[in-house]
């Protein structure tokens, strides 16, 4: 999918909007753990998400190019439309963003804060898709799918700050929602020769890449009911889960209710929060944390977009049974 002199050029792009983010070590975390846990934390970014790295290296490619668009416009749940208008307000690019009817209202603002028109359509993801591309008729802006190259060289350059810093990593924990994340981790291991196992997870409320990864084929599922929105998937794409079927160690479900204690204990050990899809790999890792005992273990903080009521609603619920 890419060269390593091409993920090093992307990271020179991406630095020129910002630093790399930091991985740590918290001892709290560890000791609750029972192992030697690193954080990557893609909560420190301008959009507070991993996606804006992909989005400010296409935007990047799009305004080189010699077909450069007058504009450019796609669907999301939330951090990928913060990137793309982020990035595309800094490239100079109109930008449109439809979301379903449910999303996050601080998502919706954040986006349009950033200078997108935002759409509101559809019951979920895969009906605002399905109305962004008959927009796209409408517009002649041009599409920008979840996942697509230029994306996920942009999104890899977390994983080469993360394998760079910490490069004896047993084992990597990481969310699956349309697969830029895992795939870049996925790649750039590879691309530095490691032998890091590369755990994807899942919730049990939208389990299509597991089911589909079990199934060595794509299985779509007609829902996807979660409080971790960015993981809200029910149509995997081809592209990406073939890297994922060839790359990954396993793919894993968690509950909500492990989601919200993941999100919990970001917050008691680390003082960081974490939206659900940004907690899902810390409760990936609870969940076995038996089996990566003595370990070095790494897991993906991917973004930390969340409204305070939703946070403390989710919460509450792990604090009344921890008393």
């Amino acid at each position: 999918m890419f060269s390593l002199p091409e993920l090093e050029s992307a990271a020179n792009v991406v630095y020129q909007s910002m630093p790399a983010t930091p991985q740590y070590s918290w001892p709290q975390l560890s000791s609750l753990i029972g192992t030697e846990v690193w954080v990557k934390h893609e909560n420190h970014t301008p959009t507070t998400a991993f996606k804006v790295r992909g989005g400010l290296y296409l935007m990047h490619e799009l305004i080189r190019s010699k077909n450069r668009p007058k504009g450019v416009l796609s669907a999301t749940r939330g951090n990928h439309g913060q990137s793309l208008s982020y990035s595309g307000n800094k490239a100079g690019l109109q930008v449109t963003i439809v979301v379903p009817e449910c999303n996050n209202a601080d998502q919706n603002a954040a986006i349009k804060s950033f200078g997108a028109n935002l759409v509101i359509h559809g019951e979920d993801f895969e009906a605002a898709r399905k109305h962004s591309v008959s927009l796209q008729q409408q517009t002649g802006h041009q599409i920008i799918a979840p996942f697509q190259r230029e994306l996920v060289i942009g999104v890899a350059t977390y994983a080469l700050e993360f394998f760079t810093a910490q490069p004896n990593l047993d084992t990597v924990y990481v969310p699956i929602g349309m697969g830029s994340g895992i795939c870049a981790l996925i790649k750039t291991r590879d691309l530095l020769g490691l032998k890091t196992n590369i755990v994807g997870v899942v919730s049990e409320g939208a389990p299509t890449f597991k089911l589909s990864f079990d199934a060595g084929k794509v299985v779509n599922t007609d829902y996807a009911n979660t409080i971790a929105d960015g993981v809200a998937t029910r149509a995997p794409m081809e592209e990406a889960f073939d890297i994922i079927k060839n790359g990954a160690e396993r793919v894993i479900t968690v509950s909500d209710k492990e989601i919200a204690e993941a999100m919990f204990t970001y917050f008691k050990t680390t003082h960081n929060l974490a939206e659900g899809a940004g907690a899902v790999p810390l409760a990936g890792l609870m969940k076995e944390r038996q089996q990566m005992t003595g370990k070095r273990v790494g897991v993906v903080l991917s973004g930390g977009n969340i409204d305070f009521v939703t946070f403390k609603h989710h919460i509450d619920g792990v604090i009344d049974n921890q008393l």
